[in-house]
């Protein structure tokens, strides 16, 4: 299984259900739903936040998080 935090610049991936358990809450209403494409835009230089755009919204997130939930990659 890959999560967001093992896409590359410019990777996308679709957020899978079998996650929705993980995601914190704030992510969720923020459109980080099941089935929404993400897509790993930037990485800060120390590694962390990851900077990833779902469904037209860019989002700064921590790599733990960004490791807990599940996509497929497209």
């Amino acid at each position: 299984m890959s999560t967001i935090a093992t896409l590359h610049i410019g990777e996308k991936g679709i957020i899978l259900e079998e996650c929705l358990d993980k995601i914190p809450l704030k992510l969720l209403e923020m459109g980080c739903l099941p089935g929404a494409e993400v897509e790993l835009l930037q990485i800060a230089p120390l590694k962390d936040p990851i900077y990833i755009c779902v469904n037209g919204s860019h989002l700064a997130i921590r790599k733990e998080t960004a490791q807990e939930i599940l996509i497929s990659k497209i």
